[in-house]
């Protein structure tokens, strides 16, 4: 589980993600950045660089769960073969997005149709599951409606048990 720059693990769609994993029988590995990875001109090298720690002490991972900061982790995943779910990925960056272009079918990304880092996948060519919700922000939130918010979170949460249930 690879969080936001201000979105930790704990935050809904992570949390939410983490407990299905779990009662689906998965190994979890929450990480947690340095607050210096929050505001690097390079995040890659962070992300990587904890990529790489995370797979010497438990071995190479069978599924990375990002959300926005974490999409970093894109390129590698594509270069290691291992398969993801990038919520609100950040498709303003070139090589997020080339990578989620470079993506097979055992890749899912997630974003809102009012998030500006979203806003590159209207055009992506990708082998990649693509979800778009209809008013939600960087936060898969929709603006003054909570439950809408629910509804959508909930519905997005069964895409994402329906594709990791395909991921073993």
């Amino acid at each position: 589980m690879l969080p936001g720059g201000l979105y930790s693990v704990q935050g809904p769609l992570l949390y939410w993600c983490a407990e299905l994993l779990l009662q689906r029988g998965w190994r979890v590995i929450a990480v947690e950045w340095a607050p210096e990875v929050s505001v690097s001109a390079e995040p890659r090298s962070h992300v990587e660089a904890e990529l790489g720690a995370v797979t010497a002490a438990s071995g190479s991972p069978d599924l990375v769960v990002a959300k926005s900061l974490g999409s970093h982790a894109l390129p590698w995943t594509i270069r290691q073969g291992v398969p993801g779910v990038w919520l609100t990925p950040v498709l303003t960056d070139p090589a997020v997005h080339d990578a989620l272009a470079r993506a097979g079918s055992s890749h899912l990304a997630i974003g809102g149709t009012v998030d500006p880092m979203w806003a590159p996948a209207a055009t992506l060519t990708t082998r990649a599951g693509m979800e778009t919700i209809d008013g939600a922000d960087h936060s898969i939130l929709i603006p003054f409606d909570w439950e809408g918010s629910m509804r959508a979170q909930r519905a997005l949460m069964t895409v994402i048990a329906a594709h990791v249930d395909g991921a073993r």
